[in-house]
Parts: C-alpha cells; structure tokens; sequence
C-alpha cells in the first residue's frame, strides 16, 4: 500500500486514525500493531509471517542477551538475520556471481528465480540488528513485551523505506507519548509536504528519466543525456525525501518522533558532507555498526581508507543485488577516500561554486551507475554524456522534450533542493505580522497541494516508489 494512493489517503489513514484515537491508551500499542501488521500484509500477504517470525525470534534473543551477553548469542542473532536478508534479497546474485567467476554452465533453479524481494526488508532487518546490538552492548534496555517490540520492528510510517529508526530513539515513545493538536498538525503539514514533492515533482521527473533510459543509447544526443540524469538525480531526491517527510509526519500523528533523514544533500560541496546530508540514518548505522567496529579512524590513515572500502562496498551491496549498486557504492567510496588523503585541501582552496559544481557533477554521474543495472550500459551513457554526440534527433524529439511543464517542475525543483523556506523564516526573524501572514499563507498553499496531489493521483496511474526495491 503507498502512502501516495487513494486507497491509503481516505480508506487505511483515516480509519487508523479515528480507531487510534477511540482506544484507551493501554491498547493503543496493540492497535497500532495491528494496524501496521495489516498494512505490510496488504502488499506482501505471504511475508507478514517472516516479519512476525523474526519479531518473535529476536525478543527472545533480546531476552538472553540482558541476561548474558555472550558473543555467540550475538553472532548467531546476527547470522540468522543475515541470513534471511540474504536468502531474499541475494540469493540469485551469488549463484549467478559463483557460476560467472567459475565459467561452469547452469541454470538458475525456478524456485531462486522466483523469489520475492520482501518489501522493506532491507530496512526493518537493519532496526533489528541495532536493537540486539545495542542490547548487547548495553547501549540499550531490553524490551519485556513482545507486542511493544513487534511495534517498532513493523510501525508501518517508516516500514517499507525508513528512515531506519533506532530502538533508544523511540524506546521511551512506545512505553509513554503524547499527540497534541499541535503535533498532529505538524504531522499533517510534513506529510503533505512530502506527499507534494513524490506525486508532484518525483513523478514528474520519473517519465521523462524512465523515457530516456529506456530509450536505445545511441539515438540520444549529449544534451538529452544529460536532461535524463538531471531528471533522474531530482527525481531520486524527492521520491525518497518525499516518502521520508510522508512517514515523519505520520509518526507524528501517532505521537512518535523519529529521526530526520534529508538534510539537503545537493547543497553540499564535498562528498563528505553529501553523505552526512543524505539517507542520514542508513549513514549513520553503517558508521556506528561497521566503520567504528572496524577500527574507525583510531588505527591509522591506512586502516582508515579500508574502513571506507569496506562501508561504501556495504552500502552499494544493501541497495541491490547487483554489480552496478556495488560500482556505485564503491565510486563513492573512492571519492570519500580521495577528499581524506588530497581532495579536501584542494577544494578547500576554490570558490565554493566550483566546489558545489564539483559535488553535483560527482553525484550526478553516481546515479548513472544507480539507475542503469549493467555496467557497461552504464559506460556507455556516460560516454554520450561526456562526449559530443548528435544521436537521432527526429526519434528523440517526438517523444522527449522540454516541455513548458516540466521546466516549470525543474525551476521548482531546483529551487526547492535548497532550504528556501529556511532562508525566509529566518529573514522574517521577529516581524510578527509578517510571520502571521506567512504562516496562514502557508496553509493555503498546503490545502493547494493537497488538492492537486488528489488530482494528479486520479489522473495519473504512475505511482511508484524507487527504494520500495530495496
């Protein structure tokens, strides 16, 4: 079920809600649960099981761990874990890896082939693995009820793409919250916000980058190329932003707060700073649960850059089974490694434009390799990108164009990857009226989009998630 659906909007929302809020406190753990459990069961009917399979094994695992943390108790609660993850999400790939690097002839077996990705599952398998971790480490209490720890393993707003949320952050919120008129309104505003930027921007975005990409490479021209993987790094932005911003804001209407998970990301002018800006909690889980166990920066600059390797290596892998989310993960990881030993003194040393252009062009040609599964695709679109390149101009401007809409969704676009609203809050710093002004300005605005999201949602049928598939 999308957050971005009719269906969700006027049907499972507002029933949520209203039941919510019409059961006594005590049960509203319960309900919620119930509630998520049935929201995750609406897409994936057969794998509701394998969540509650691994709801109820890891709080027994938690259970042992508070009594003795042994490391074999550990390594085995992460392995089964792993396991799963691996069986769903890679099983094939390593098959096909094995078979490929040995050169023995095979055929992938029906039932591997036709495996189902669970949805979510990248990221409710790592929330488990901090919360036994953290268990073991001390870090954090145990959870005595099953129900409260089903409910943060499965609380539907950040279930299928995060923010992947960490059990201390919201530890106390299950035990004890509070949803005021304020919060709620808060949570409101932020979810349609993000309802605004996937249906009315990333949408958008999303047919003009799937046209090009789909299209055969040699009949694009370099600029059509280059509007492909413009479209495409706006479009991934405000697709996983957008869904992002929807699960803070339903968080909020149920009195939980969770972790922010964008932080701007294409105003950065380093690498660097990118990854402290981008899927902020998933950079943060790799560097508390594998860089700083790895040694972190404590060991030298050697065993530092190796450290890095290691993590991007990781993080391509987490994102898909394939060779091309791997290349993406390490390419990062080169440029990480390249601004800690030179780069970084260099940029230091420009304008901050260039370094900005420097960090956009870094990212946007990253995406090539995100978006395109075969590598050597891959190469070849960045070839036409980088090189100057007519391609069938007759074919590509019957379907491909710029439009007068889609520049106006580009202006917006662009304008709207940089913290504007920010810049005018705090320009409007202590002129009440004005402040009052804008704020009812505001809900204008937000009653506007709304509106148009619901049109554009009946309209249109495309609709659909990128990080869904991880």
């Amino acid at each position: 079920m999308l957050f971005s659906s009719v269906i969700f909007l006027f049907a499972f929302l507002p029933i949520c809600l209203i039941t919510y809020y019409l059961t006594p406190r005590p049960m509203k753990n319960g309900v919620l649960l119930l509630f998520s459990l049935f929201f995750y069961a609406w897409g994936e009917p057969r794998y509701v099981f394998l969540m509650i399979l691994s709801i109820v094994v890891n709080y027994f695992v938690g259970l042992a761990l508070s009594r003795r943390r042994h490391k074999t108790i550990l390594g085995l609660a992460i392995a089964f874990n792993l396991l799963v993850l691996i069986f769903f999400k890679y099983c094939g790939f390593l098959i096909s890896t094995f078979f490929g690097m040995t050169h023995l002839p095979f055929v992938l077996p029906d039932f591997v082939a036709n495996i189902a990705l669970p949805i979510g599952i990248s990221f409710y398998t790592f929330q488990i693995l901090s919360y036994i971790i953290d268990v073991y480490r001390g870090k954090a209490a145990v959870q005595n009820n099953i129900l409260s720890l089903g409910l943060y393993i499965s609380l539907f707003p950040p279930l299928i793409a995060g923010p992947i949320v960490r059990y201390n952050d919201i530890a106390r919120q299950i035990v004890s919250r509070t949803a005021d008129p304020d919060k709620i309104t808060a949570g409101i505003r932020r979810f349609i916000v993000g309802l605004s930027k996937k249906v009315l921007l990333a949408n958008v975005f999303a047919q003009t980058a799937d046209k090009i990409f789909d299209s055969a490479f040699p009949s694009l021209s370099t600029p059509i190329a280059w509007l492909g993987i413009v479209c495409y790094t706006l479009q991934i932005y405000f697709d996983f932003s957008g869904y992002s911003d929807m699960a803070i804001g339903l968080a909020k209407m149920f009195g939980f707060d969770i972790p922010e998970n964008f932080n701007y990301p294409y105003i950065s002018r380093s690498v660097q700073e990118f990854w402290r800006r981008w899927h902020i909690s998933l950079s943060s889980w790799f560097r508390d649960y594998v860089y700083i166990p790895l040694g972190g920066s404590r060991k030298g600059k050697g065993r530092v850059l190796f450290n890095l390797a290691v993590v991007f290596f990781l993080c391509g892998l987490w994102h898909g089974a394939s060779w091309s989310f791997v290349a993406w993960g390490l390419y990062h990881g080169v440029f990480l490694i390249a601004e800690r030993l030179f780069l970084k003194d260099v940029l230091e040393k420009i304008p901050h434009f260039l370094r900005h252009v420097y960090l956009i062009t870094v990212i946007m040609v990253g995406w090539v390799f995100f978006r395109i599964t075969q590598i050597a695709d891959a190469a070849a679109y960045l070839h036409i990108m980088f090189t100057p390149h007519a391609g069938d101009g007759a074919l590509v401007s019957a379907t491909i164009g710029l439009t007068p809409h889609l520049v106006l969704v580009l202006l917006v676009g662009i304008l709207a990857s940089a913290p504007v609203a920010g810049v005018v809050r705090a320009r409007t710093q202590g002129r009440t009226a004005l402040r009052k002004g804008l704020a009812a300005a505001e809900l204008v605005v937000l009653a506007l989009l709304f509106m148009m999201c619901i049109a554009a949602l009946a309209s249109d049928s495309y609709n659909p998630f990128i990080y869904f598939r991880f």
